[in-house]
C-alpha cells in the first residue's frame, strides 16, 4: 500500500511538471517540454524551494502572474557550463582538419548556437586569428539567455580560471602567448577588443526558432545532452537545413549524431572529437 502511494505521488508530480511546462510555453513561449526531464525537474525543485513554495501549483501560479519572477528564475532553467578552448583536442582538430578547407572559402560563416558566456566563441575567435583567417570570417554568437549574451558581450572573466584557460589553450596548439587575448583587471580579465571585431551576438531559441543563414560551419556543443531524443532530431534537422553544402557540424565530447534520425545526411570528420560534414544529397 505505501509504494503504491508512493508511485502515485511521483506520477501526480510528472503531471504538474508537464503542467507547468506547458503553461511556461503557452504564456512566455519558451518551450522546455523537450528537455530531458531529470534536468528540468532539478531545476523546477531548486526554483522551488529558492521562492520559499510548498509545492508545485504554487510556482505555476507565480510563474503565471507574475512576469518578474519567471524572467528572474529563466536564467536557471539554461545550460551555462563552459570553458575557453573546452575539450583542447576539439579545437586541435579544427585547426588541423577543418580550418584550411574553410580557408579556401571567400567568405566564412561560424555560428555557435547556445553560446552560453562566450568562452568557446572567443576561442573561436583566438584560433581564426592564429591561422590568419579574420577578413573574410563572420561568427554568429546565438542563446536564448539575455543575461548570459549580455556576458558574452562584455567578454569579462574570473581571473582564477586563467590557468586553467593558458593550459587548455596550449593543448589545443595555440602559437603564441595567452595573455595576448586579455587584459588583466583586479580580480577579472578582459577579452581583446579585436577579437570581437567578427562577432555578432544575437537571440536565438533552438527549441522554437527557426534556420539561421547558410552557415559553412556550426559549432553547438553540450546542449543537445539536455534535451530528449525527439528534441534532439529537431535540433539537429535545424542545423541541416542552416548548413550550406559540406559545412562542418561540431558538437560536444558526450554527444553524436550516430542514432539521429538525420546521420544519414553527415559523414564522420573526427569521431572521437564529434565533428561531422554535411553529405552533398
Amino acid at each position: 500500500m505505501k509504494g503504491q502511494c508512493v508511485d502515485q505521488q511521483v506520477e501526480n508530480e510528472e503531471i504538474e511538471i508537464s503542467l507547468l511546462l506547458e503553461a511556461i510555453y503557452l504564456k512566455y513561449g519558451y518551450d522546455f517540454r523537450g528537455y530531458a526531464r531529470a534536468h528540468i525537474k532539478r531545476r523546477i525543485m531548486h526554483q522551488m524551494a529558492l521562492a520559499d513554495l510548498s509545492n508545485l501549483s504554487e510556482l505555476q501560479h507565480k510563474i503565471l502572474y507574475d512576469r518578474g519572477f519567471f524572467y528572474k528564475i529563466l536564467p536557471d532553467f539554461s545550460i551555462n557550463v563552459t570553458e575557453m578552448f573546452r575539450d583542447p583536442s576539439f579545437y586541435m582538430t579544427l585547426r588541423r582538419e577543418v580550418i584550411p578547407i574553410l580557408k579556401k572559402y571567400p567568405a566564412i560563416k561560424i555560428w555557435h548556437a547556445g553560446c552560453s558566456t562566450g568562452e568557446e566563441v572567443y576561442s573561436m575567435a583566438i584560433l581564426l586569428q592564429e591561422e590568419g583567417v579574420t577578413d573574410n570570417v563572420q561568427i554568429y554568437a546565438t542563446d536564448f539567455n539575455e543575461a548570459v549574451l549580455a556576458q558574452a558581450q562584455q567578454g569579462i572573466y574570473p581571473i582564477s580560471s586563467i590557468k586553467e584557460y593558458t593550459y587548455n589553450y596550449q593543448r589545443a596548439g595555440g602559437s603564441g602567448s595567452f595573455a595576448d587575448y586579455y587584459t588583466s583587471q583586479i580580480d577579472s580579465v578582459k577579452i581583446d577588443a579585436s577579437l570581437k571585431k567578427n562577432i555578432v551576438f544575437a537571440d536565438h531559441n533552438l527549441v522554437t526558432d527557426g534556420v539561421f543563414g547558410e552557415m559553412n560551419m556550426i559549432i553547438c556543443r553540450n546542449v543537445l545532452i539536455y534535451f530528449t531524443r525527439k528534441l534532439q532530431n529537431q535540433v539537429i534537422g535545424l542545423f541541416v537545413d542552416s548548413l550550406c553544402p559540406r559545412g562542418f557540424l561540431g558538437l560536444g565530447s558526450k554527444e553524436t549524431i550516430r542514432f539521429c534520425e538525420h546521420a544519414h545526411k553527415f559523414e564522420s570528420i573526427a569521431e572521437e572529437e564529434k565533428i561531422y560534414r554535411k553529405l552533398i544529397k
